[in-house]
């Protein structure tokens, strides 16, 4: 028996015309067979290879719901682009796909659907991978210093109840970080872990993806402050230091001339100074955006196709 629940699922596109149609085929498939009603939105950030083509030929032939394309005005990021889809979509339960890489069994949509169910408004399917360096180490530090409700990890895809959507949406629209708002909404979340399946490829990382764990770690962590606490602790040492030895010479009698002293001393004053001040710069760049930046996201237009 198929579920009543509308469902609506929303795909990130960019730059994946050669695979494409087979994702968007493969997930029609699994919602039509599983769903008495669904909608499938297309979030195309750009793309210049031929993924709006993809997906017109796949509606084209595609029996049953609507299949909308929401063109992103120009490259804006996976955040972004996934807010827009996420508010153009009306289902009682909102699947998000970061990437149309599927190296998981399509089951995989179901069972995390039915775990939903089960009194749990978000939920996410996390690949059993060894992730680069650079991913362990942001979500290391980021789950070590954030006061979050739950860790953090990557994720192939999730889904999210209407409630958490609502949630989410109540508490901030302009939080440049999904995952990290989801784990901290106050809602249930429970995450899948599966193994990936042999010769489905990589899910490729989003090309904004340093700035926006740098933006990430300074919204919901304290290591920038903490780092520059550290920073003025250490010149405060350095310049104790360098009054004691300025005194001892003085009490010495044989002071010298002390210029090299004096520029190192300023040079490393400088530098603590001008890194604080960098910080401080950044954390009122990002309450400016947060508090001002009424525009989250720019589309050109929405197509929707159906038969």
């Amino acid at each position: 028996m198929k579920e009543s629940n509308f469902v609506s699922a929303v795909v990130y596109v960019h730059q994946c015309g050669g695979h494409i149609g087979d994702f968007l085929a493969r997930l029609h498939g699994l919602l039509a067979d599983n769903f008495k009603q669904f909608e499938l939105i297309c979030v195309n950030d750009a793309s210049t290879d031929g993924s709006v083509e993809a997906i017109r030929a796949f509606a084209a032939g595609a029996e049953g719901p609507m299949v909308s394309i929401l063109n992103m005005s120009y490259y804006q990021g996976l955040e972004a682009s996934m807010n827009a889809g996420v508010d153009l979509a009306i289902g009682d339960f909102v699947f998000e796909f970061d990437s149309t890489v599927m190296d998981y069994d399509p089951a995989l949509i179901l069972e995390v659907y039915r775990t939903a169910l089960t009194g749990f408004d978000i939920v996410s399917a996390s690949a059993q991978e060894r992730t680069p360096l650079s991913s362990r180490l942001f979500y290391r530090v980021f789950n070590r210093f954030a006061h979050t409700q739950y860790d953090l990890d990557t994720e192939r895809f999730r889904v999210l109840s209407r409630r958490a959507i609502n949630r989410v949406h109540a508490m901030s629209r302009a939080i440049p970080y999904r995952k990290a708002l989801y784990a901290n909404c106050g809602l249930k979340l429970e995450r899948l872990r599966y193994r990936p399946l042999p010769g489905s490829g990589r899910a490729p990382m989003a090309r904004e993806r340093s700035r926006l764990a740098t933006d990430a770690l300074i919204l919901f962590t304290g290591v920038a402050y903490r780092l520059a606490l550290w920073l003025a602790l250490v010149m405060m040492a350095v310049t104790l230091i360098v009054t004691g030895y300025t005194v001892a010479v003085y009490l010495s009698g044989s002071p010298v001339e002390g210029w090299t002293t004096t520029m190192l001393f300023l040079g490393f004053g400088f530098f603590g100074l001008f890194a604080i001040l960098t910080l401080v710069l950044k954390y009122l760049s990002l309450l400016v955006d947060l508090t001002f930046k009424r525009q989250n996201y720019v589309f050109e237009s929405i197509e929707k196709i159906s038969r």
